[in-house]
């Protein structure tokens, strides 16, 4: 029997309409994805997702009855109509389709390899379409996790989950506090520490990325701050040609992201 939900006033809708606010996922331990292509990332990961939204609107999305047959049987799959969808989306044109789920919170040791670490570092990184796509290009590039310390925008952001393009289910999140007791600690592991700078004599494609390493992407304003990059093991930049000065953090740290991911990738090939 199909489940409806018609009045704003039900619980379910008031709570994704409070998961707009950081206080109130934080609170809950919730946040909501929304779109074909993301919510079918949460069922394939088998992410703890607690109710589904979907409106008509699903059935004219190309794929929307495919990923309507998945959902259908959930005992928490409930059918809102489209003016109420819209009403609890963040982006302007919704795909019909909403899903609630559970946050999954890793701390340093849970990413931290026995070796072979690639690790991203987030330092203050303040726009959500930034640390979305870095998200999403570090698992595309094969990271093994991200930490993500204090003063950064909030991953569970809307925007956020929406630039990650379902990567957030896929790559290990560590939420921890002072950058430089993460650095004490990854040192202890053996795990170099590079960071991004601007004024560093050393281009990327100079670095030994086959090493377990730990990269730092500072904030888009400042970049690394220079006590981070005073105890860092290696400062590096990308080679720059034309007249720009700098690039976008994100568009930056995936050109770092993928010499390191290239020379790995070189280096197995010399193993067989």
């Amino acid at each position: 029997m199909e489940r409806k939900i018609t009045s704003s006033s039900n619980s379910l809708i008031k709570h994704v309409k409070s998961l707009h606010r950081k206080k109130a996922r934080w609170k809950s331990a919730n946040y909501f994805v929304e779109g074909l292509k993301a919510v079918e990332e949460g069922l394939i990961s088998k992410a703890d997702i607690e109710f589904f939204l979907y409106s008509d609107a699903l059935f004219d999305i190309n794929g929307g009855c495919e990923l309507f047959d998945e959902i259908k049987n959930f005992e928490n799959a409930y059918n809102i109509p489209d003016k109420l969808l819209n009403e609890i989306s963040d982006t302007e044109n919704p795909q019909g389709i909403i899903a609630v789920v559970k946050f999954k919170l890793s701390s340093l040791k849970d990413v931290v390899l026995k070796n072979n670490n690639f690790l991203v570092i987030l330092d203050e990184l303040r726009d959500p379409g930034n640390m979305g796509t870095i998200i999403r290009t570090a698992d595309a590039l094969g990271a093994n996790g991200i930490v993500v310390t204090k003063g950064c925008v909030d991953v569970f952001n809307p925007k956020t989950i929406r630039s990650t393009m379902g990567s957030i289910f896929h790559i290990p999140l560590a939420f921890e506090g002072d950058i430089e007791d993460i650095i004490a600690s990854l040192k202890k592991e053996e795990i170099k520490i590079i960071s991004t700078s601007l004024e560093s004599s050393d281009y990327c494609y100079n670095i030994d990325f086959k090493q377990d390493f730990a990269l730092i992407i500072g904030n888009e304003a400042s970049g690394v701050s220079d006590r981070v990059i005073e105890i860092s093991d290696y400062s590096t930049k990308i080679p720059m040609k034309g007249e720009a000065e700098s690039l976008n953090a994100a568009i930056a740290s995936g050109i770092v992201m993928y010499e390191a991911s290239r020379q790995r990738q070189d280096c197995k090939k010399m193993q067989i």
